[in-house]
């Protein structure tokens, strides 16, 4: 079953440059003033609206499980701000972090 996220950020277009410009992601403007970000199947939808209260926060981290995991820590280590690099996990993946503009973590990885 898919699942998608509605965050909230600072500035739909910051963080569409972003996704686009940095991590490489599919990005669209969707309904009401959001945009959506997606790569390989997996996708994030952003407002700047005051859905809730607070400044956007995530204490969690969100994991693309994408197919070139080491292809694609080659594209965007020296662009994108590393929150750990790619490396082999107990628990089963390949995979590196990142963080966002709004300070979100982002993982990309691969079951090996």
């Amino acid at each position: 079953m898919p699942i998608n996220l509605l965050l909230k950020c600072h500035d739909v277009a910051t963080t569409k440059s972003f996704y686009e410009d940095i991590l490489e992601f599919d990005v669209r403007d969707s309904a009401n003033n959001t945009c959506t970000v997606e790569k390989e199947g997996g996708s994030i939808i952003f407002t700047s609206e005051e859905l809730w209260s607070g400044y956007p926060k995530c204490t969690g981290t969100i994991y693309f499980f994408i197919e070139d995991v080491e292809g694609y820590y080659e594209q965007i280590k020296e662009k994108a701000l590393i929150k750990w690099p790619l490396q082999d996990m107990s628990y089963g993946t390949k995979e590196f972090g990142v963080k966002d503009y709004d300070e979100y973590s982002l993982a990309f990885a691969k079951r090996i």
